[in-house]
C-alpha cells in the first residue's frame, strides 16, 4: 500500500478544522496546519508562501532554517510556485529532478527523487494571496491527483486565516514605513536650518538640540574656536518657546574686566566715572528670551560670583543700584577652554561650573567631521556667489583634495574664510587649487605639498600641474577620455599614456 493511502483524508481535515476553531494566533495557526500536513500525510516538507506585490515569500515551513526561508522568494510567474500564483491553478511535478522549471531556491532538495505539489490560496475576492506546497514521496499519477485535491481543500479552508495573516503583515509594514517617514520628517524638523552637516557627530548634536530646546535648562556648549557654538545657541533659542523674545549674545572675552559687569547687569547714573545716565544690561535686554554668554571661561572671579547668584536665585542688581531685578532669561554659555583645568588652576569657580554644566553639548572640530567639508564648502560657495554676484559652479578635484588633507585649526570659520577668499580671487567658473590660501598649498605639515621634501623640482612641479589639468578635464567630461583629450588638444594615445603614468582612476569620474 502506498504512503498516500495510509492517511485518512477526513482525519487531516478534521484536525485542521479543530485548529481553525481553537487557535487565535494566526501565525501559530498556520504553523500547526503545516505540522498536521507534515506528520499526518507523511510528506517531507510543507511550505506556505504569501504574496506581497509581485513576489511570493515563504512565511511558514517545516524543516527550513531562517536563511533557507529567506532564499525562497519567487516573482509571480517564476518557477512552479510563481506559475501557480499567476494562473490560480494547482500543479503536480511527479519528479522534481526532471523538471527544469523547478528552481529549488531554498537549496534543500539536492538530488532527492520527490514529487512536488503546489496549490494556490485564493481569497474571497478571488485574488491569489499565496500558495501552499508539499514535497511528496514519488507516487502514481492517480495518488498524486488525490493529494492535489486534498491540498486544494486545505487551501480553501485556511484561505480566510491566510488573508488575515497577510493583512496583519501588510499593516505592520505600513506602520513601519510610516514610522520611518515620521522619523525622517522629525529628523529634518529638528535639524536646524542654520547648521550644515550630515556626519554622525552632527546628527547627535541635532538630537541634543531637540531634547533641550523646550526646557529652560542652562546649556554649556563646548568646542574649539570656529566650530559654530553661537549657531547652536541660536538653534536652541529659535526652537524654544522663547523664540519670539530677544536672543542676546555677549562675547565675554571681547570685553574688558572693568566693563563686563556693567554690560551684563547694567548700571545706574553716577555709578562710576562716565556713567552719565542709567543703562540697561544684557540681562534686562534679553528679558523673556535667551542670553548667550560666549567664552564664559574668560570672565573674572568677581563677575563669576555675581553670575552664580543669578543662576541660583534668578535676581541681580545694576552696578551702583539697590533695586533687585528679576532675571527672566534662559542662559546658554559656551567656551573653548578646558574648564576642568581652569578649576584646578583656581581660575574658575567649581560651583559655577556645576551650575553651567547642566546640559553640556560638545561640538566636534572640523578635522573630526571630514565628511562634512565638501558639504560646507558648497554651502559657502553658494552663499558668497549670491553675496558677490559671482557664478562659480564648483570646486576642482585638486582643490577638494587639498581641503580634505588640511587640518583646519580654525575649523568651520577658517573654511568659510578660505572659500570666500577663493571665490574673490578666482577668474574662472571653478575654484582651482591655486585659488586657495597658501596655508593649504605649501605647508609640509598639512601633507598637501606637491614638491619633494628635498626642495623644488621643476619636473615634479610640471608633472603635478599636468596631472591636475588632466583630472579637471576628465571631471568636466564625466570620465570620457576621448572628450578630455579633445578638450586638452592632445591625442587619445598621449592622454592614455599620461593617465597611466599619473595613476589616475578614470572610473571615479564617471
Amino acid at each position: 500500500m502506498s504512503k498516500t493511502a495510509e492517511f485518512p483524508e477526513l482525519s487531516v481535515l478534521n484536525q485542521i478544522s479543530h485548529v481553525l476553531v481553537h487557535q487565535r494566533n494566526v501565525s501559530a495557526l498556520l504553523k500547526e496546519v503545516l505540522d498536521i500536513i507534515h506528520y499526518q500525510m507523511k510528506v517531507d516538507r510543507a511550505t506556505l508562501t504569501l504574496r506581497r506585490g509581485d513576489y511570493l515569500y515563504i512565511e511558514a515551513s517545516n524543516g527550513l532554517t531562517e536563511e533557507e526561508k529567506k532564499r525562497g522568494k519567487y516573482k509571480v510567474g517564476e518557477g512552479i510556485t510563481g506559475k501557480v500564483a499567476a494562473s490560480g491553478k494547482g500543479r503536480i511535478i511527479p519528479d522534481i529532478s526532471k523538471e527544469p522549471e523547478f528552481l529549488d531556491k531554498t537549496k534543500t532538495r539536492k538530488s532527492a527523487i520527490l514529487a512536488f505539489i503546489c496549490v494556490p490560496i485564493i481569497s474571497s475576492e478571488e485574488e491569489v494571496i499565496g500558495t501552499i506546497s508539499i514535497d511528496h514521496p514519488k507516487s502514481t499519477d492517480e495518488e498524486l491527483k488525490k493529494v492535489l485535491n486534498l491540498m486544494s481543500v486545505v487551501a480553501n479552508i485556511i484561505a480566510d486565516a491566510v488573508a488575515t495573516f497577510r493583512s496583519e503583515i501588510e499593516e505592520r509594514e505600513l506602520l513601519k514605513a510610516e514610522n520611518e517617514r515620521l522619523r525622517r520628517e522629525l529628523g529634518e524638523k529638528f535639524r536646524p536650518g542654520n547648521i550644515v552637516g550630515n556626519c554622525s557627530g552632527m546628527k547627535m548634536i541635532y538630537a541634543m538640540i531637540a531634547q533641550v530646546s523646550d526646557s529652560p535648562a542652562t546649556v554649556l556648549i563646548r568646542g574649539e574656536s570656529g566650530t559654530g557654538k553661537e549657531l547652536v545657541a541660536r538653534a536652541i533659542h529659535y526652537a524654544s518657546p522663547r523664540n519670539s523674545a530677544p536672543f542676546v549674545a555677549v562675547n565675554c572675552a571681547a570685553l574688558p574686566e572693568t566693563l563686563i559687569e556693567s554690560e551684563l547687569f547694567g548700571h545706574e547714573k553716577g555709578a562710576f566715572t562716565g556713567a552719565v545716565q542709567q543703562r540697561k544690561g544684557r540681562f534686562e535686554i534679553a528679558a523673556g528670551g535667551t542670553l548667550f554668554l560666549d567664552e564664559i571661561g574668560d570672565i573674572s572671579p568677581t563677575v563669576q560670583v555675581k553670575l552664580l547668584r543669578v543662576l541660583q536665585e534668578r535676581v541681580f542688581e545694576r552696578v551702583g543700584g539697590h533695586e533687585t531685578l528679576q532675571a527672566n532669561v534662559r542662559i546658554i554659555t559656551a567656551t573653548s577652554k578646558n574648564l576642568e583645568k581652569e578649576i584646578q588652576e583656581g581660575n574658575f569657580r567649581e560651583d559655577l561650573y556645576y551650575r553651567l554644566n547642566i546640559f553640556p553639548i560638545h561640538l566636534p572640530s572640523l578635522r573630526e567631521r571630514k565628511s562634512d567639508i565638501i558639504l560646507l564648502a558648497d554651502h559657502f560657495l553658494g552663499k558668497y556667489n549670491t553675496m558677490y554676484g559671482k557664478n562659480i559652479k564648483r570646486i576642482s578635484t585638486p582643490a577638494i583634495n587639498m581641503m580634505m588633507s588640511y587640518h583646519w585649526p580654525g575649523n568651520v570659520r577658517e573654511l568659510e574664510n578660505c572659500i570666500e577668499r577663493a571665490l574673490l580671487v578666482s577668474s574662472d567658473d571653478v575654484v582651482n587649487a591655486h585659488d586657495l590660501p597658501p596655508s593649504l598649498q605649501t605647508a609640509q605639515e598639512t601633507g598637501t605639498q606637491i614638491i619633494p621634501v628635498g626642495g623644488a623640482n621643476f619636473a615634479a612641479m610640471v608633472k603635478s600641474y599636468e596631472r591636475e589639468l588632466i583630472v579637471d578635464a576628465l571631471k568636466n567630461n564625466r570620465g570620457n577620455i576621448a572628450a578630455a583629450a579633445k578638450y586638452l588638444g592632445m591625442t587619445q594615445r598621449i592622454i592614455h599614456y599620461k593617465i597611466s603614468n599619473s595613476g589616475i582612476d578614470v572610473k571615479s569620474f564617471k
